[in-house]
């Protein structure tokens, strides 16, 4: 009985180089798309909806009475005499 011993795999540097740049541009290109990657478009719609979202919530809200508008005693009123 023999003994094989297991040899190193053979690889060619110019295709591993080419393979480690490619892989550092698809996470580099990953990293951009995550950033910019959003059409012109959906950043478009997107705004419209958080301004109409807002006009609505805005158009809910209570209005506060301006001071010495009416509505209560007024500063001095301590009922009727």
């Amino acid at each position: 009985m023999i003994k094989e011993k297991a040899m190193a795999e053979v690889i060619n540097l110019r295709q591993a180089r080419k393979r480690r740049v490619r892989e550092e541009r698809g996470r580099e290109a990953e990293a951009n798309r995550a950033r910019f990657g959003r059409p012109k478009a959906e950043r478009q719609a997107t705004t419209l909806e958080r301004e109409r979202a807002g006009k609505v919530l805005e158009g809910h809200q209570r209005q506060r009475p301006e001071e010495g508008a009416g509505g209560g005693p007024e500063e001095g009123d301590d009922g009727p005499d």
